[in-house]
């Protein structure tokens, strides 16, 4: 492409492309993916965006364009890749000079910059750092600043590469600019605290610029740059400056107005100086262990002394209790409980800590934070009572939440209550002590602090398990409190109901539920819905507790359960509907069938909801969870729900359909239970399997789902399933089984030995092409003994259950293999009896007992040549499934049902699905349920003795062990 002749080409196909006609763009858009790859485009592109006098759209649209070419094209092994000529051109022309006035498109230079810097700096680009050091030193502000930015933009790609390569020649660059990078942000400081006085907005804010420009420079240098920083003076030395400068720049604070740029810049830049400890600290612990001390003193005296009042902000101490919080918890500074194993870097590290974290120093933080920082806010106060669900939402963690300071204080009280409770405990017993007894209602500051108090103990329940006798304070502080009803009560009541919720399974007695249960009945119907809200998530975890007993639930369940539904409706916001749903089906979940009487008011609101939360996919989910208990709860009656139910499934499990990206893991549980649950196929539920075949073509981690529901299908009704969709499931079988795991394999193959076991004469037709893969897996050997398994397994129900089908399957395959059928049947057995160690199920082995026996009585030579093994596989099958009755000394087949047969279920356990109970007539039919082996080889053995004769017959037995004729023997007395 000729640059001079192409320039204007280009320049007005960039303008039509910025056009908001799509008449216009479209083609505008076509005609620049094609010069992508044409030589020189990029070169134009560069003389465009670098020509401060054309359009800004124009070019930032150049600029984007020559970006996404960099990702492109710009790698030697790219296809259509740059040339070396050119890329060489555009190197120098990006840095020749940092003069853009447009701020953002200054940004996206500086990153293409960065870019190239990641593939060719230093090697084929070594004069890009000396130019920007060069450049960032000129006079001239706006260049200084272009260049200063591009700067960063390249310190922190650069330092980003992670191959050992890459990290040498970063830490050679750091050794190497350090120094210069050191000396730059001093200049920018101290320029900037000299602005601070002068009152002029616009030099102090140019000047803070440059400081947070170089300050990110120095952070990436010096948390990515060295191996090991504390051996480099200049890298300890500005890390310990930094305290100082913190101090200089948190006082500027006072003289900078609080609602203006320049705060803002200032409060960024005190952050950043945060971060670079924070993530010192990290990657480099041992490195940090000088700091320790001096980073504790900093932060505890702004963030739990008078010091810090009047300069602080909530980010910076959100900051500095983070730094507290990872020097306590740092795993480095934690010596091993042998003492003498520990480094000497950890020893020093620990002496530090515990030299700083005396008696009083940890008093008084405990104290501060349960008294200070945990205290309700006059804000938070405010949102309570003007927008409750949005502060229940900020309690239980909002988008905002791990930000903000609140979260920030409890995890900092929670790391350090850890790992000082044997000194903090007695602080905290103390502040109860002094908060016995009910509370004025007119001290609004009393109830905070006693909220606050709540909270600590509630955060530190398993610390102080053996130090709170919980159930007296239950009943006699607890309880009480939670009967006062005044409305400037309600922040205590809904306090001590979430105190009880972090009790529950720590310590609280099973005979004081039923006055929970009581109190919770009670609370779910208090006039503020914050404590609603609070009171349910309370239930919650009490259903879920491991000693939750139903019995002692069920009497309180019509009552809670109607008060969720009506808090339920109550709700507007998404993420608390999606709550409020959240416990209901934790209820539903653990009373399960006992829910029957209590749901209908439910059943009714869910497909409103459902259509009201047509926007909001993740409520939607919280109703798939929902409806995915009710119909386990409603069992058979599940199927009244289906006009609603069937629709949702057809939607959340199709994946033409946006949604599924949301819904299509619940959606396929739903759909599974609701099979599962079914007392009879209807047309819509067997019509909503058409949304199975593009789901098995995801081949996703749902698979696994998709063939249980395919089992489902075939216990349900098999005749229909499988005339109506076996022929497009055996095509997609076959497609799938070369290219899925074993695991998957063997997944489809249960599929067709389920259709087998359910319908011995339709199942083998309609999954007719899939046998010959089987068989074939046989006759090879099938390295993977799970799936040679279910090979034989599938064999054995054909050879047992539709003998004239495995003929014809065996004189097909005599063809493929080009050998008589007998001779491949006596491969077949063959390979059966060297592979029966494969199978580890006593029923898959029994059936390939039943199924070779089947064969007897044979005059067929090859079968009577196989004899000995056919009886090795029977005789290792009964001893797999006969049992001994100790006082008859006769044997048993354990595998034998009958129809009187009914197990008992205990209040534990779950009663039977509607499929089990399908699962349990299909083995009233099944031989192997309905056979007795031992029989079954007594009468094959007297009829082959009767064909052959008693000569022919011993001649016969002769072929097979003494020993396992004596076992079989001792197996077959009394026939």
């Amino acid at each position: 492409m000729d640059l001079n002749s192409a320039s204007s080409v280009v320049l007005q196909v960039l303008t039509q492309a910025t056009s908001q006609d799509t008449a216009v763009l479209k083609p505008a858009e076509e005609q620049l993916k094609q010069w992508e790859t044409q030589p020189g485009f990029y070169s134009v592109l560069l003389n465009i965006f670098t020509n401060h006098t054309l359009d800004i759209n124009v070019r930032w649209l150049a600029v984007l364009y020559f970006k996404h070419g960099i990702d492109r094209y710009w790698r030697r092994v790219a296809p259509h890749a740059l040339s070396e000529e050119e890329k060489s051109t555009l190197r120098a022309g990006l840095i020749t000079n940092f003069n853009e006035p447009i701020n953002q498109i200054a940004t996206q230079i500086a990153v293409l910059i960065a870019k190239v810097a990641r593939l060719d700096c230093p090697r084929q680009w070594p004069e890009l750092i000396p130019t920007l050091v060069e450049s960032v030193k000129v006079q001239d502000d706006l260049r200084q600043h272009r260049a200063l930015l591009t700067f960063y933009h390249v310190t922190k790609t650069l330092a980003s590469k992670r191959l050992a390569a890459d990290r040498k020649l970063f830490y050679d660059l750091a050794s190497g600019i350090y120094n210069f990078a050191c000396s730059l942000w001093n200049h920018h400081t101290d320029t900037f605290l000299q602005q601070v006085s002068s009152g002029n907005e616009s030099a102090v804010l140019s000047s803070l610029e440059r400081t947070l420009l170089s300050l990110k420079v120095l952070r990436k240098l010096t948390v990515n740059g060295f191996v090991e920083p504390h051996k480099n003076m200049e890298v300890m030395g500005f890390l310990h400056g930094i305290f100082e400068r913190l101090k200089q720049f948190l006082e500027c604070s006072r003289s900078i107005g609080t609602d203006n740029a320049c705060r803002d810049r200032l409060e960024k830049t005190v952050i950043l100086f945060t971060k670079v400890l924070l993530d010192f600290l990290d990657q480099h612990p041992i490195s940090f262990t000088p700091l320790i001390q001096r980073s504790l003193e900093f932060s505890v005296s702004y963030v739990f002394t008078e010091v810090g009042e009047g300069v602080t902000f909530e980010r910076f101490i959100v900051q500095c209790m983070n730094l507290i919080k990872m020097i306590v918890k740092n795993y480095a500074y934690k010596p091993s409980k042998n003492f003498e194993d520990s480094s000497p870097e950890t020893i020093e590290a620990h002496k530090i800590k515990m030299a700083f974290f005396t008696y009083p120093t940890l008093t008084e933080i405990c104290r501060r934070l349960v008294s200070h920082y945990f205290l309700l806010t006059e804000e938070e106060l405010t949102m309570w009572e003007e927008d409750p669900e949005g502060f229940t939402v900020e309690e239980t963690g909002g988008d905002s939440w791990k930000y903000s300071l609140r979260p920030c204080t409890e995890v900092l009280f929670i790391d350090i209550f850890h790992e000082y409770n044997q000194i903090l405990t007695p602080v905290l017993l103390e502040m109860m002590q002094t908060l016995q007894g009910p509370t004025n209602v007119e001290d609004m500051n009393a109830l905070l602090i006693k909220d606050a108090v709540y909270n600590a103990v509630g955060l530190a329940a398993f610390e102080l398990f053996d130090s709170v006798d919980f159930d007296q304070w239950f009943k006699n502080q607890l309880l009480p409190e939670l009967q006062v009803s005044h409305n400037r009560y309600k922040p205590l009541r809904r306090r001590v109901i979430w105190l009880i919720g972090q009790w529950i399974s720590v310590k609280f007695k099973s005979d004081l539920r039923p006055m929970l249960y009581e109190a919770i009945c009670n609370l779910l119907q208090d006039q503020d819905l914050v404590v609603r809200i609070e009171t349910a998530t309370t239930l919650k975890l009490t259903v879920d507790d491991f000693e939750f007993r139903t019995d002692q639930f069920l009497p309180y369940l019509e009552t809670m359960f109607t008060l969720l539904f009506q808090l339920l409706q109550q709700v507007t916001e998404c993420d608390t509907k999606m709550h409020v749903l959240h416990v209901l089906s934790c209820v539903i979940e653990r009373v399960n069938v006992q829910i029957r009487p209590y749901v209908g008011c439910l059943v009714q609101y869910l497909p409103l909801l459902w259509k009201q939360s047509e926007e909001h996919n993740m409520l939607r989910c919280a109703i798939l969870t929902t409806l995915i208990h009710l119909v386990q709860g409603l069992g058979a009656d599940s199927k009244n729900l289906y006009p609603f139910l069937l629709p949702v499934i057809q939607l959340s499990t199709d994946v033409s359909q946006p949604p599924h990206v949301y819904l299509l893991e619940d959606g396929l549980e739903l759909w599974l239970v609701t099979l599962e649950n079914s007392p009879c196929v209807t047309p819509e539920l067997l019509r909503i399997f058409q949304n199975m075949s593009p789901l098995l073509e995801l081949s996703s981690e749902n698979l696994r789902t998709c063939f249980k529901i395919i089992n489902g299908y075939i216990f349900l009704s098999s005749t229909e399933f499988l005339q109506t969709y076996a022929v497009g499931l055996c095509q997609s079988f076959c497609e799938l089984l070369p290219e899925i795991t074993t695991e998957g394999q063997v997944q489809v193959l249960k599929v067709v030995e389920n259709a087998l076991k359910v319908n011995p004469v339709l199942g083998p037709q309609m999954f007719q092409p899939i046998l010959p893969y089987v068989f074939r897996g046989v006759i090879e050997g099938e390295r993977y003994p799970v799936v040679m398994s279910i090979y034989l397994a599938v064999m054995g129900r054909v050879l047992l259950q539709n003998t004239s089908f495995f003929s014809s399957l065996l004189n097909k395959m005599s063809h493929e293999f080009n050998q008589e059928m007998d001779q491949l049947l006596g491969n077949v057995i063959e390979m059966w009896v060297d592979r029966v160690d494969n199978i580890t199920q006593p029923e898959r082995k029994k059936l390939s007992a039943l199924a070779l026996l089947s064969l007897l009585p044979s005059d067929n030579s090859v079968i009577q040549d196989k004899f000995c093994g056919i009886i090795n596989i029977s005789v290792e099958a009964l001893h797999d499934v006969m049992t001994e009755d100790p006082e008859t000394r006769t044997y048993k087949d354990c595998m034998l049902m009958s129809h009187h047969e009914e197990p008992k279920v205990t209040e534990d356990e779950e009663p039977p699905t509607e499929q089990d109970k399908r699962k349990k007539m299909l083995a009233l039919k099944d031989p192997v349920h309905t056979v007795s082996l031992q029989q079954f080889i007594y009468e094959k053995l007297k009829t082959q003795q009767e064909m052959l004769g008693e000569q022919g017959f011993q001649s016969l037995m002769e072929t097979v062990d003494t020993e396992i004729v004596t076992q079989l023997q001792e197996f077959l007395q009394g026939f």
